[in-house]
């Protein structure tokens, strides 16, 4: 579990880095700073979602959870325990660094928003899941102290443009990773290079919809789409039994 816990200091330290950082910067520098985290989110997004090996998995993985999220309607789910754990905090304290933040938009100054934005930030990558393995197979902690730093110097960014929501997404991180970690023997089998690289492609795909939401292009529920990994899980689980349909068909 050492390496979970590096991964959550990164976030909280990086993330107060952040808050401090906003205090001293005007309204105009502030809006500079969303646009310039909405882009490297988009930028990191479309980089990790064109790892995917097969489109159609990763088509009907965002369709099918999407529409199971939207069910379930997990962003609200995730937004409300945001400020659960915001109302939780002395009201002064909370106010204040979010105000502080100086964010252009009201969403952005959001306790909940923050926390669950920086949440499915930092969870739905691969490293979570191969780092997290690593560690807990062979106590190997390079990928989880290299998302660490990644994962830092994310949270400045954030933290700098939504508020004191972000250093929370810690209880995420903490929860996800720590159950992968003690889970890794277990699982480690099932994690193919294909289901990596479709997960990489989902969790991509989902982190393009953060960057938008920070550019103001749009207001998507990113959490919704969390389903779409176990679905594009599922999928790779079948893909044996799909070719061989795919070869009776063709034969």
């Amino acid at each position: 579990m050492l390496a979970v816990f590096v991964n959550c200091i990164a976030v909280i330290v990086g993330s107060l880095i952040g808050i401090l950082f906003a205090k001293k910067i005007s309204d105009n520098m502030s809006e500079i700073i969303q646009t310039a985290a909405g882009v490297i989110t988009v930028v990191l997004g479309l980089q990790m979602a064109f790892k995917f090996q097969n489109v159609i998995y990763l088509a009907l993985s965002l369709f099918i959870g999407g529409i199971v999220g939207t069910a379930l309607d997990l962003d609200g789910k995730i937004l409300g325990i945001g400020n659960t754990i915001g109302k939780l905090l002395p009201k002064n304290s909370a106010a204040n660094a979010d105000n502080n933040s100086n964010t252009a938009s009201s969403n952005s100054t959001n306790f909940g928003y923050a926390f669950l934005n920086a949440s499915c930030l930092f969870c739905v990558g691969a490293m979570s899941i191969l780092g997290s393995f690593e560690a807990g197979i062979s106590k190997n902690y390079t990928i989880i102290f290299t998302k660490s730093i990644l994962d830092g110097f994310m949270a400045i960014t954030f933290a700098a443009s939504m508020g004191i929501g972000t250093m929370f997404s810690f209880v995420a991180i903490f929860v996800y990773q720590g159950l992968l970690t003690l889970l890794s023997t277990f699982l480690q089998p099932f994690v193919t290079e294909q289901m990596l690289a479709e997960i990489t492609g989902v969790g991509g795909a989902m982190i393009v919809m953060i960057g938008i939401n920070l550019l103001g292009l749009k207001k998507i529920k990113t959490a919704n789409y969390l389903p779409g990994i176990i679905f594009v899980v599922i999928f790779v689980l079948l893909d044996p039994y799909f070719m061989q349909f795919k070869d009776l068909i063709l034969h």
